[in-house]
C-alpha cells in the first residue's frame, strides 16, 4: 500500500505543506504492516492531523482542512494567501500547545519591562539572549526555535501562541550571533506582557520587527518594550564617540561602553545601526564583538530540551517535537 502513503504525501504537498514538516510529523510507528491495515491508515491520518493542525475527518476523505482560528493575528501581512496563513497558524498552534503541555504551571504573571530588566540584572551583567531565554522559562513561557516549517519558505519570523491564559514563543529566525535574536525574543515577550493576545489565540510576526516598516501601534509598543528591557530606555539615544567608524572601531567602542551602561555589546551595536542607518557595518562588527559565530538555535533549543517535561507528552508527541526542534539536516 505504498501508493496510499505516496498519495497522502502528495495531497499534503498540494496544499502547500513542506516535505520537511510532513517528514517530521510522520509517526515513528508507521510500518508496511500498518500501511496494509485500514485502521492503521486511519490512525496515520489522525496523527498527521494532530501534528500539522488539520481537521481529522476531512483527511480521512482525502481532503485537507486546517484547524485555523481566523482570529489569529498576522503582523506585516504581505503576499501570503489564506491557505498559507492557515498552514502557518495551524502548525504553530499545534506546536505551541505541545510545548505548554510539557510546561505545566499556572498562567504567567504580567510584568512591565523596567521590572523585568531589574530582575534580570540582579543576576546578570546584561539582559542578553541567554538570560532572556532563561527568564522566559522561569515565567513558564516555553521558547523554542523551529527547525521545521510548514511552508517551503519560512514566511515567519516569530510567533506567540496563547492557550488558557498561558503563552509559548516560537522563533523562526536564526543567526550566527545572539543580539538580533535577543531583540526578536524581547519583542515577542512585549506582545505577551502588553496584552496584545487578549482576543487572539496567536500573533504571528512575518517580518523582522527590527527592520519592518509601516508598523501599527502594537508593533511600536512591543518595540519600545523590547528596547526598555534590553537597554533601559524605550528610545535609546546611543551615538558612538566616533565621527566615522568601521566594524573594528565600532566593536571596540561597544565592548568598552556596554558594561558601563549594562547593555550587551552586540545589542549596543544594533542600536547604533538603527540610529545611524549603519546596518552593514554593525553586522560586520559582530565578528569582532563575539569570539566566533555559532547557530543561535542550538543554545535556545538546548535550554528547551532541559526544561521541557518530556514525559508529559508521551513517546510519539515527544518524537515529533524533537523532530521540529532538530530538523532533518542536523
Amino acid at each position: 500500500m505504498a501508493g496510499d502513503k505516496n498519495s497522502l504525501i502528495s495531497l499534503l504537498r498540494r496544499v502547500g505543506i513542506s516535505r520537511s514538516a510532513i517528514d517530521a510529523a510522520w509517526p515513528s510507528w508507521w510500518t508496511e504492516e500498518a500501511d496494509s491495515s485500514l485502521s492503521g491508515r486511519a490512525e496515520l491520518r489522525f496523527a498527521l492531523a494532530r501534528r500539522l493542525g488539520l481537521e481529522p475527518q476531512p483527511l480521512l476523505g482525502e481532503r485537507v482542512e486546517f484547524v485555523w482560528n481566523d482570529e489569529a493575528r498576522f503582523k506585516h501581512l504581505s503576499t501570503q494567501d489564506e491557505g498559507q496563513r492557515a498552514a502557518l497558524a495551524s502548525f504553530g498552534l499545534a506546536i505551541g500547545r505541545l510545548l505548554l503541555r510539557a510546561t505545566p504551571a499556572p498562567p504567567s504573571a504580567t510584568i512591565d519591562a523596567e521590572t523585568l530588566r531589574t530582575a534580570i540584572l540582579a543576576g546578570s551583567q546584561f539582559v542578553d539572549l541567554s538570560s532572556l531565554v532563561a527568564t522566559c522559562w522561569a515565567l513558564r513561557i516555553p521558547v523554542i526555535h523551529l527547525r521545521v516549517f510548514p511552508l517551503e519558505t519560512k514566511s515567519m519570523h516569530a510567533m506567540v501562541v496563547k492557550e488558557d491564559g498561558r503563552f509559548a514563543i516560537l522563533l523562526g529566525r536564526d543567526a550566527g550571533y545572539p543580539a538580533p535574536v535577543a531583540f526578536t525574543l524581547a519583542h515577542e515577550v512585549g506582545h505577551i506582557m502588553l496584552g496584545h493576545l487578549a482576543d487572539a489565540p496567536a500573533l504571528i510576526d512575518l517580518e523582522d520587527p527590527a527592520l519592518s516598516r509601516g508598523k501599527d501601534d502594537q508593533e511600536n509598543d512591543a518595540d519600545r518594550f523590547a528596547l526598555t528591557l534590553l537597554t533601559g530606555s524605550p528610545e535609546p539615544e546611543i551615538v558612538p564617540n566616533l565621527g566615522r567608524f568601521n566594524a573594528p572601531t565600532l566593536a571596540a567602542s561597544v565592548l568598552e561602553a556596554g558594561p558601563r551602561h549594562s547593555v550587551e555589546p552586540g545589542m549596543l551595536a544594533l542600536c547604533v545601526a538603527h540610529n545611524r542607518n549603519a546596518w552593514p557595518v554593525a553586522m560586520s562588527a559582530m565578528r569582532f564583538i563575539y569570539s566566533e559565530p555559532k547557530p543561535v538555535w542550538r543554545e535556545i533549543n538546548g535550554i528547551a530540551d532541559g526544561e521541557l517535561l518530556w514525559d508529559e507528552l508521551g513517546d510519539e508527541a515527544s518524537h515529533y517535537l524533537r523532530n521540529v526542534m532538530i530538523g532533518s539536516d542536523d
